[in-house]
């Protein structure tokens, strides 16, 4: 029996994806534990959540840190603390340093709701009706020290429909999001990611079906 992956999830708000993969580890799609849930708001919902599922649920204020260093080091110093493995960013509203990219090579994820490298930053959604796309979507990324720069893992598309608002189309990217993130942490937990550059290999799954939207397709659940 192999060792169930230790992921330490960082949350700012209500905390969805967060939801996506609780479900997931729940139901046995992927094989880990989520052995902390730190956001640094108090009011955010997704340390509720936690809570509900009884995974130990951190409020670390960065307001009590003189920067953003030195609130990574208190980050790396409680992660290290439930024996995390890898860190998930789950609408986690801060630019993290390398002080927590370097306690954790390759073992930070995040994701994006717009086609990286198209839109980083804040309010992708309204930067992609903005500029009159037909295609957006969504990225589960390695974090690296850039803004939304990272190794790309997993992406889907999701179209732009006539008289889409901000709302709208987040609401659809949001629900491929909830598929994608799950994804590509139960990638990492089966040792199936390799990072070269600024590729990412993914070892194949025999599951793995072929002509859907996602590169690579999500495969269905064991």
């Amino acid at each position: 029996m192999s060792t169930p992956l230790k992921i330490g999830v960082l949350v700012s708000g209500s905390g969805s994806n967060l939801q996506s993969i609780i479900t997931q580890i729940e139901n046995g799609t992927i094989d880990a534990e989520i052995v902390c849930v730190i956001s640094n708001r108090s009011d955010a919902y997704g340390l509720e959540r936690a809570q509900r599922h009884k995974i130990p649920a951190i409020h670390l204020d960065h307001r009590r840190f003189s920067g953003r260093e030195a609130y990574d080091v208190a980050l790396v110093e409680t992660l290290r603390e439930y024996g995390v493995r890898l860190v998930v960013l789950a609408g986690f509203m801060r630019i993290v340093t390398p002080v927590l990219l370097n306690a954790f090579p390759h073992a930070v994820l995040n994701i994006h709701p717009a086609l990286l490298p198209a839109f980083p930053g804040l309010h992708a959604q309204q930067q992609a009706l903005d500029y009159g796309v037909r295609l957006t979507g969504c990225t589960v990324h390695f974090v690296d020290a850039g803004t939304d720069t990272g190794p790309i893992i997993i992406q889907a598309a999701v179209p732009v429909l006539p008289g889409d608002t901000e709302e709208s189309l987040s609401a659809r990217i949001q629900t491929e999001e909830h598929r994608i993130y799950p994804a590509a942490v139960r990638m990492f937990a089966e040792g199936r990611l390799s990072v070269n550059g600024r590729t990412v290999t993914i070892a194949p799954h025999p599951a793995t079906p072929t002509g859907s939207l996602e590169n690579p397709a999500v495969e269905p659940p064991a």
